[in-house]
């Protein structure tokens, strides 16, 4: 049986922290940061980093869920998510939410096989619907988050990064192929988030407990 992590209690019991992703190579994560490191480089403040170990394709996120109402998730994903898939996209231009003067996210877009994604996305959403889980209003866009402007920030702060960001070239940058979902649970803790995959779709023909990961990778116990 796989541990269940709890992120708080309810009336409800343990609740879980949790989101459904496409995760990332370890090589686009060395890319995601080096365009950070340039951003910076280039005066980029008053944000928070996201941690590149941390960055993921979010398709739908859950937010805080009953431990007991995990098994039902993973039921619905694995009928929206049966057959094998296999998209190649394309880390492209920087792109942010919230306007000129009150940016609020920064983000680096995808290009190639988008379309395939969003129907995917769809996929995902249409299957949880039924569990309660509304659908999303805006359309999907496919883009990894960078870094969030810090709330202190002034708008001319936000104007300064948002000319940054429409401006400033990037080097090359690798294409990446998508191969799978999955169910992620995040544990909120002092120095940073802690990701943990529940269950990867289309399922493994090895199924089982997936290790904890630090974006991807075994985590130090």
């Amino acid at each position: 049986m796989r541990p269940r992590e709890s992120t708080g209690r309810g009336p409800a019991g343990p609740s879980l922290r949790l989101f459904v992703a496409c995760e990332l190579p370890d090589e686009a994560r060395e890319a995601l940061a080096a365009v950070q490191r340039l951003l910076e480089e280039r005066g980029a403040d008053g944000v928070r980093w996201v941690r590149p170990e941390g960055i993921h394709l979010t398709l739908k996120f859950l937010g805080d869920v009953p431990a007991r109402r995990l098994e039902a998730i993973e039921r619905v994903l694995a009928r929206a998510v049966r057959e094998p898939f296999r998209f190649s996209v394309q880390m492209a231009k920087l792109g942010s939410f919230g306007g000129s003067t009150g940016l609020r996210v920064v983000w680096l877009g995808l290009e190639g096989e988008v379309e395939g994604l969003a129907r995917l996305a769809a996929r995902v959403d249409a299957a949880l619907e039924p569990l309660g889980f509304p659908r999303e209003r805006r359309p999907f866009a496919a883009h990894l988050t960078l870094a969030r402007v810090k709330e202190g920030a002034s708008p001319q702060d936000r104007r300064r990064l948002f000319d940054l960001v429409r401006s400033l070239e990037l080097p090359p940058l690798p294409s990446l192929t998508l191969e799978a979902v999955s169910l992620m649970q995040s544990t909120l803790e002092p120095g940073g988030a802690r990701y943990q995959c529940m269950a990867r779709f289309p399922a493994p023909f090895s199924a089982g407990p997936q290790p904890d990961i630090e974006g991807g990778r075994p985590a130090h116990r």
